[in-house]
């Protein structure tokens, strides 16, 4: 057994002992986050610079640019962005704009070429971000092409994913970012699956969308017809890795687990129990035997709204046309869960924060996943250096 699958195995006989018991992980006390962290403008302007505009962000997947010259052309919060793959078979990302009068060189959305024409004047760049080419150049005048390169962004791709941090000259090491999460996406081998499609979701705040990524506390009440009659409400076990956590959500028919001998729990993901692989801020995953989802959430144009991609892929393209169809249907209804439940009783939070009711929420010692989140992103926000980094307490 590798180590990895013994760990898994591990985490199925917590979850097996907390649907038997009744109970579930647990921090060591309840912890109140200021509504005002929901609302506050200026607080969420410094969510998006120190953290969202710091940090490695989760942009695209290898399968996203398997050849050379793919390119993937998106809006992140409000930046164009666009990352290519040249002849190098490097991964790099820049901002999308051209040096010249700043339009947007790429189109949103994805394609392969070698170099990007800009739309307004014709000015020509390779797909490493050199300009090549400035039309009628004898009349334009003399200029430091040098200077004029598409202004690039720190990049790296680890494990089938592209990271990407949103102000040029930062450094980056997506391996050491993910830290003890690597080995929970390598193992995944995500650089060789199949990407079927995306669709955009728009919410409230981030971190109210994010809360709800974090618990199964509200399987129950939220997802009765749905994810409850998989997962019981309120059983889970977290992992803290640096800022990330990985979730397992017990099957209800996780007692299942006592006709296989031991050795075999940790192979036994989707057949007993389900992990939520996140990164901080704003990356979820959750592997299904019908579909994989993906979550990439973004701060949306004010405090109280986010922007939401949901991914879909799949360890395997369907061979057959029902197979596609199958698939494509199963990721609808996901989405249509999410949208339907998951967000919708996200905008009544954000109302309900914004009436004034309250003044702080309270998160339960068996939402030790929320606690930890929040108190990451005070981590982040605190300019002085003095706020430890936070630890999981089970």
């Amino acid at each position: 057994m590798t180590d990895l699958m013994a760990k898994y195995g591990d985490a199925a006989e917590r979850m097996l002992h907390f649907v038997e018991t009744r109970t579930t992980d647990q921090a060591s006390d309840v912890f109140h986050v200021p509504v005002a962290n929901y609302l506050d403008e200026d607080r969420w302007e410094r969510e998006k610079e120190r953290i969202f505009k710091r940090l490695p962000l989760m942009l695209a997947l290898s399968i996203e640019l398997p050849q050379v010259n793919d390119y993937k052309a998106m809006d992140v919060m409000g930046l164009p962005v666009v990352i290519t793959r040249a002849r190098d078979g490097k991964a790099r990302a820049f901002l999308n704009v051209c040096k010249h009068r700043a339009a947007n060189l790429a189109p949103e959305g994805k394609g392969n070429c070698r170099a990007f024409s800009c739309p307004y004047h014709g000015w020509t760049y390779a797909n490493d971000g050199k300009l090549i080419g400035i039309a009628e150049a004898s009349t334009f005048g003399e200029v430091d092409r040098s200077t004029l390169n598409m202004t690039q962004l720190p990049c790296d791709e680890v494990a089938g994913m592209i990271f990407v941090i949103l102000t040029p000259d930062l450094e980056i090491d997506a391996r050491a970012w993910l830290g003890d999460m690597y080995e929970h996406f390598a193992a995944l081998k995500l650089e060789t699956w199949y990407y079927h499609k995306s669709k955009i979701m728009r919410g409230a705040n981030w971190k109210v969308a994010y809360d709800g990524y974090l618990e199964g506390y509200h399987f129950q009440a939220a997802h009765t017809n749905t994810v409850a009659t998989r997962s019981p409400s309120n059983r889970a076990i977290y992992e803290g890795h640096g800022p990330h956590i990985l979730i397992g959500f017990p099957q209800n028919a996780i007692t299942g687990l006592h006709e296989l001998p031991r050795d075999q729990w940790g192979a036994q993901e989707n057949r007993g129990y389900d992990f939520i692989r996140m990164l901080f801020p704003n990356f979820a995953l959750f592997l299904a035997p019908e579909m994989c989802q993906f979550a990439q959430l973004f701060p949306g144009a004010k405090a109280n709204a986010n922007v939401t991609v949901m991914n879909y892929v799949f360890p395997t393209r369907p061979e057959t046309e029902e197979g596609m169809k199958a698939l494509d249907e199963m990721c609808d209804f996901f989405f249509d869960v999410v949208e339907e439940e998951d967000y919708f009783l996200g905008l009544k939070v954000q109302n309900g924060l914004e009436s004034g009711a309250m003044t702080h929420q309270v998160f339960g010692r068996n939402e030790p996943g929320n606690q930890f989140f929040h108190k990451w992103v005070d981590y982040y926000l605190d300019e002085t250096g003095q706020t430890p980094a936070p630890v999981m307490k089970a």
